[in-house]
């Protein structure tokens, strides 16, 4: 059984949330301001965070960032912000989806478990990929680069395992999305491009190749 993290300041929000989890199968865990939800995290290291923007003590942006400093969870922002700049902010401080409110229960749930199936599919697969001084392990979601670690999101680290799997190949944002994603829906340009942006910063900041833009048709690895 999987464990979601649920963080937003509403009751009722946190109640209908956990709800519909429960419903599918999951345990959650709940929190009420950002400051909560960390400690929560601490205690029970969920497999995945339902994080609202909007709170006291801390904003669901802070945690994020925070989160991010110390692990790889899939955290998936929940608010009512959902003008097209402020999903591309959470996912520049390192969330993996993003949902707005009002929202669809069954929505939220279809996201949650797209996000949990990529984490579980690890299973199936050869659990290391080694390429150009890359090794990336499926089960650790840990990636180093000439034995330098790099912290990843989730959704960053599928993008450079695919990548990393076929390095002569190159991807277009759709084919890059579908195999960061399990559920098919509409992303942006901007979104693929956002966290192409931030996977190759990170990339470039221990000083491995990082990733080629191919203009007009994808993205490559960097050989």
């Amino acid at each position: 059984m999987h464990n979601v993290l649920v963080v937003d300041d509403d009751p009722h929000i946190r109640e209908v949330v956990c709800f519909a989890l429960e419903q599918a199968g999951m345990a959650t865990i709940t929190a009420a301001d950002g400051r909560e939800a960390l400690e929560q995290h601490r205690l029970h290291n969920p497999d995945l965070v339902v994080l609202d923007v909007l709170m006291p003590e801390l904003d669901g942006l802070a945690v994020c960032k925070a989160l991010r400093d110390i692990c790889a969870v899939p955290i998936l922002i929940l608010s009512s912000r959902d003008e097209e700049v402020d999903r591309i902010l959470g996912l520049e401080m390192g969330a993996d989806d993003y949902i707005g409110k009002p929202f669809s229960p069954r929505e939220l749930v279809a996201r949650v478990k797209a996000n949990l199936r990529r984490l579980d599919s690890a299973s199936t697969v050869d659990k290391v990929v080694s390429v150009d001084g890359y090794v990336i392990n499926l089960d650790t979601y840990e990636v180093t680069w000439q034995d330098k670690p790099i912290k990843l999101t989730q959704t960053e680290f599928h993008l450079l395992r695919t990548l990393c799997q076929r390095p002569d190949k190159v991807y277009s944002r759709d084919a890059l999305m579908e195999h960061a994603y399990d559920v098919r829906r509409i992303v942006s340009q901007r979104t693929i491009d956002s966290h192409i942006r931030r996977l190759r910063d990170k990339l470039i900041a221990v000083g491995a190749p990082g990733i080629r833009t191919v203009h007009g048709i994808g993205y490559r690895l960097q050989r």
